[in-house]
């Protein structure tokens, strides 16, 4: 069974600095592009960063780029994001995300549980 479990949402300062885990399980993970997303309240789900290949390049929304650095583990099967100079804007549920590369389908994606990140004076 896949399994995505996250890890290191909290709450942090304006140009503070958190880093997201993202532990996968169950899945051939060099099979899968893995992101990040993420959903403030009220908001809808926006993807944050991707890596679609295991030694691929990293795309970022436009909104965290040089501020957030997605990487992926392809030993551990892990993928990271660090988040640097963070902004209330930032706040969010952040959730990782698995999609097989063969089907190249939404519908076929697996989502971790999500983990709250919160910016705040």
């Amino acid at each position: 069974q896949v399994q995505l479990v996250e890890s290191g949402g909290g709450l942090v300062q304006p140009g503070g600095s958190l880093r997201l885990s993202c532990a996968t399980s169950g899945l051939t993970f060099s099979l899968y592009a893995m992101s990040w997303y993420r959903q403030a309240p009220g908001k809808e789900r926006e993807l944050v960063a991707a890596i679609t290949s295991p030694c691929g390049s990293t795309n970022y929304a436009d909104s965290v780029k040089d501020r957030f650095t997605m990487s992926r583990d392809n030993a551990k099967k892990t993928v990271d994001l660090q988040m640097n100079s963070l902004i209330p804007e930032d706040t969010a549920v952040y959730y990782c995300n698995a999609r097989p590369r063969v089907t190249w389908l939404p519908r076929d994606d697996y989502w971790g549980q999500g983990t709250q990140v919160t910016v705040s004076s």
